[in-house]
């Protein structure tokens, strides 16, 4: 495992284990350290950064994780350390960006600003968002503005996009498919099925899929930018 991999693996871990202590307690770190809408009043500048290490479960962090360990080290060795964590980071910031603007854009569509001057009762009493915006759109202001966002996601899939831009050849089994894939066919498939899920809002889907679009998106341009290309080997 390499160096910076290891390093978010256990700061990750740490940050689970110290948000369960800690919520045993009575203490909500998510209501600290998980990032809100950026109009919302529970937003903090910090979060933007300390939501990439908390997590919603502990199936959201195993995967989250595996990814990680399983992508990240191959990707590391080919930026280097350094690049790699400033690639990680980048990723993660494109993810909450690209779901904020989706954000921004639902919250125009139902009351016409993006900085809204009811906010309060968006926080406060859901019985008047309902009474002024209706039930179906009072929910969805009400999420807006109260349901933070937490996970790495957003970071790992920009590390799904540089794996499969530098390794499109390098085959992968995938339960329960009996045959091995290619990352080239494999993590284009998993970006689209997101855009899917995130277009459709299907009920009772919490996911922010738009992040891990981000995270994908800006991962894809980052190695564009910084002239990264396929050698159709790995060594």
């Amino acid at each position: 495992m390499t160096p910076v991999v290891k390093n978010l693996l256990m700061i990750n871990i740490v940050f689970f284990v110290g948000a369960y202590a800690l919520g045993t307690a009575g203490i909500d770190l998510d209501k600290i350290l998980a990032v809100y809408y950026f109009d919302s009043p529970h937003f903090r500048l910090w979060q933007i950064v300390s939501y990439m290490f908390m997590h919603g479960g502990i199936w959201h962090i195993v995967f989250n994780m595996f990814a990680l360990v399983s992508f990240g080290p191959i990707v590391e060795q080919t930026l280097g350390s350094k690049r790699f964590l400033s690639f990680y980071f980048i990723c993660g910031l494109g993810a909450i960006a690209l779901q904020m603007l989706v954000q921004a854009f639902e919250a125009h569509a139902i009351t016409g600003h993006i900085l809204n001057p009811d906010i309060n009762i968006f926080t406060i009493d859901l019985d008047a968002t309902y009474l002024k915006y209706g039930q179906a759109a009072g929910l969805k202001l009400y999420g807006i503005y109260n349901a933070p966002m937490v996970g790495a996601s957003g970071a790992v899939f920009g590390i799904l996009a540089a794996f499969g831009m530098l390794y499109p050849n390098l085959e992968m089994m995938v339960m329960p498919i009996p045959m091995p894939i290619k990352a080239k066919i494999l993590i284009p498939i998993y970006v689209v099925l997101e855009v899917v899920l995130g277009i459709g809002q299907f009920s009772g889907d919490s996911v922010a899929h738009f992040a891990h679009i981000g995270g994908a998106l800006i991962g894809f341009i980052v190695i564009k930018l910084w002239g990264y290309r396929s050698t159709g080997n790995f060594f």
